[in-house]
């Protein structure tokens, strides 16, 4: 399901169309909810798990929410709109994986929250490239505002000083709310570059991310 709605946006041409499958989705959970899932193989296996977990149905509801409101395709107007969107999507589903390995936690919770918003802000700085190909920006206004940046300057690839602030100030956000592994890698690379986010480097993925996350699980140094 998360797959599903995730790629929505990026697979419609119009916003009614992305509106169509949100409420697909919306009349799904609550038909799983009420034992009458839908004839539809990923919300079988949706309900399978509801049932054999006890899932809360608040989290995906949250998700398909959040992600409704980001079929605008604007700006997040402030780093706080960003945050918002990655607790409803990016942490949510965190929660959802807690509840499915049994681990239902206070604790662990707050860390899935902050480990859901670091994720989140950097998707969103890994994800620029790609939108400034297709014209859009999506960083928090407020910094790039701060900063005297425009939408067109990422459009154009610059990469003057008053860019790699922006980058700086979205990606120390990130960081503030966790050092995790994976996420931590993407934010000290931005740092080697000096917050270049088109910097060839940043394209690439990370072959050696299995073998740190076996060593980090070895030395439980998450």
């Amino acid at each position: 399901m998360w797959n599903w709605l995730r790629q929505i946006k990026d697979s419609i041409t119009q916003k009614t169309t992305g509106l169509m499958r949100m409420q697909f989705w919306r009349e799904a959970v609550e038909d799983i909810y009420c034992d009458n899932p839908p004839h539809q193989p990923v919300a079988t296996e949706l309900w399978r798990a509801v049932k054999r977990h006890n899932l809360t149905k608040m989290w995906f509801m949250k998700i398909i929410d959040e992600r409704e409101k980001n079929l605008d395709d604007r700006a997040y107007r402030n780093i706080q709109e960003l945050e918002t969107y990655a607790e409803n999507t990016q942490s949510a589903l965190l929660y959802l994986t807690l509840e499915m390995l049994g681990v239902r936690d206070i604790h662990a919770d707050h860390a899935a929250s902050h480990i859901g918003k670091a994720q989140g802000i950097v998707t969103c700085l890994r994800a620029t490239p790609y939108h400034s190909t297709r014209q859009k920006v999506f960083l928090p206004m407020d910094i790039c505002m701060l900063h005297g940046v425009s939408q067109e300057d990422f459009i154009r690839g610059k990469q003057e000083k008053n860019v790699r602030d922006v980058i700086y100030n979205i990606a120390s956000q990130a960081h503030i709310h966790l050092e995790h592994v994976a996420l931590d890698d993407y934010l000290c690379n931005v740092r080697k570059v000096d917050f270049n986010i088109f910097h060839p480097s940043l394209q690439k993925k990370s072959t050696l991310l299995p073998l740190h996350l076996y060593i980090r699980s070895w030395k439980k140094t998450y």
